[in-house]
């Protein structure tokens, strides 16, 4: 388990990177303001999470149900939370919203909360 965690956090990072790089200078020419600002917290909330992601793979040994629960909470709402909001950008930018993307963003911020939960919870 360790290993998926960590191979998925610098996924993660390595694309927050990425994304980042792509936002401040490709995207910049072609968003409005608040799209460009979706767009930056997609890859902030991205970053923070490959980083826990890094940390806990190193930590938890994965023994507990709880923090294997936590971890796969935490890389799927990271996922779901940035990935439907860089979709939500792109396809706003292009004039052809992806409104199904819209109750994906909240699902993905609620699996966010539970892992951070799980978390604390595992180190009581």
């Amino acid at each position: 388990m360790e290993k998926y965690v960590l191979l998925i956090a610098t996924l993660y990072g390595a694309l927050g990177i990425i994304f980042g790089a792509f936002g401040a200078h490709a995207l910049k020419k072609i968003f409005s303001e608040e799209l460009l600002k979706s767009f930056e917290t997609g890859v902030k909330y991205q970053m923070y999470h490959a980083i826990v992601l890094l940390f806990i793979g190193f930590q938890l040994p994965f023994t507990q149900t709880i923090e294997k629960s936590a971890a796969w909470s935490l890389i799927a709402g990271t996922f779901l939370f940035s990935f439907s909001i860089y979709g939500l950008c792109m396809s706003s930018a292009k004039g052809k919203k992806l409104k199904f993307l819209g109750p994906i963003t909240p699902l993905g911020g609620l699996l966010l909360v539970i892992g951070w939960i799980l978390l604390g919870v595992s180190f009581l």
